[in-house]
């Protein structure tokens, strides 16, 4: 509407959870996705663009260019995030370095999921012009500081594949084989204590048998999720793919005084040697709150959870008008 578009537009009141609270039946499996480039001629794609950019203005949205944006994402005294809105094929088959995959749609939704520090500027890119504007103009009155990559070009895009986060390197810590442990855990006397750092989640579907469930953040001082550990000479450090067990080892060594090994490949590797794994939460170190599954994630949320939260959105319009430092504003 914003932008101009002349057809008539609506939004399904309450969305998904409105339909699920009504009764309806929802369909389930579907692989149907919409294609960016479909029936779009140069006519139409310079009209869109148009629109788009004239929506972004309106909106405060900003210009900027790919070589100030590498600059921004050096500057170590303020977080500059830089985002790729095309699809997540389109990302993963070229994109300019240093920008994360994150479909325009989602980034608006989950914004504090891509972009948790308050206060970041935000740079967007995309090959069309189109999108990353109508993304911009909605981050834009959501009160972050947005800027569009100015005259973007396919030719910006030589990488490829799936985004890697940059991270710092783990300290150096002893490894061991899936097959390894899987011959020093069938012996009796074995001492050693499997410590998954996966979701729990990933946890409780598939671990390594024996494996007691930890957060890493439950390893510092003040939290007793250690205790609740049997007695052991040594552990080993796992995860899903070995990203964050590397880090937990060293931490784990450092509270208990005892050798500690990182399984190379992870749960992953273990699983790909072809070797049992056991399911459930019977091994829970932690209590599991690394996931807040939200009411409108799924159907098959608790009737109680979906109103609560449309009584909660409902309200939140009025709880805005009470605060004053959101800066939120609509165009």
């Amino acid at each position: 509407v914003n932008a101009g578009l002349p057809n008539p537009v609506a939004a399904l009141r309450n969305g998904t959870i409105g339909w699920t609270l009504a009764g309806q039946t929802l369909e389930h499996g579907s692989a149907r996705q919409f294609e960016p480039q479909a029936g779009r001629d140069a006519a139409t794609l310079a009209q869109s663009r148009a629109a788009a950019a004239a929506l972004a203005s309106r909106a405060g949205v900003q210009r900027t260019t790919l070589a100030q944006a590498e600059q921004w994402a050096a500057d170590t005294s303020r977080t500059t995030y830089r985002f790729d809105v095309r699809t997540p094929a389109e990302y993963e088959h070229a994109h300019a370095p240093g920008f994360q995959g994150a479909p325009g749609g989602e980034l608006v939704q989950e914004t504090e999921m891509f972009a948790p520090v308050r206060g970041a500027r935000v740079v967007l890119f995309d090959d069309d012009g189109v999108r990353a504007n109508m993304t911009a103009s909605w981050l834009a009155q959501m009160n972050v500081d947005v800027h569009v990559i100015y005259e973007a070009r396919t030719g910006h895009l030589t990488e490829a594949g799936a985004w890697r986060a940059p991270k710092a390197a783990a300290a150096s810590v002893s490894t061991i084989t899936p097959e390894a442990l899987a011959t020093r855990l069938a012996a009796s006397d074995h001492g050693t204590v499997v410590l998954d750092f996966t979701s729990s989640a990933n946890h409780v579907k598939a671990h390594i048998p024996g494996a007691w469930w930890a957060l890493r953040s439950h390893l510092a001082p003040g939290f007793d999720d250690l205790r609740a550990l049997p007695d052991a000479r040594r552990y080993v450090a796992v995860c899903m793919t070995n990203a964050l067990a590397p880090f937990a080892a060293s931490e784990i060594a450092s509270l208990t005084g005892k050798p500690v090994e990182v399984l190379e490949g992870g749960t992953a590797a273990w699983i790909g040697a072809g070797l049992p794994v056991q399911s459930g939460d019977a091994h829970l170190a932690s209590p599991r709150i690394d996931r807040y599954r939200r009411p409108y994630e799924g159907t098959d949320n608790a009737r109680e959870a979906m109103n609560a939260y449309l009584e909660w959105e409902y309200g939140l319009v009025a709880q805005l008008e009470r605060d004053g430092t959101h800066g939120f504003f609509v165009i």
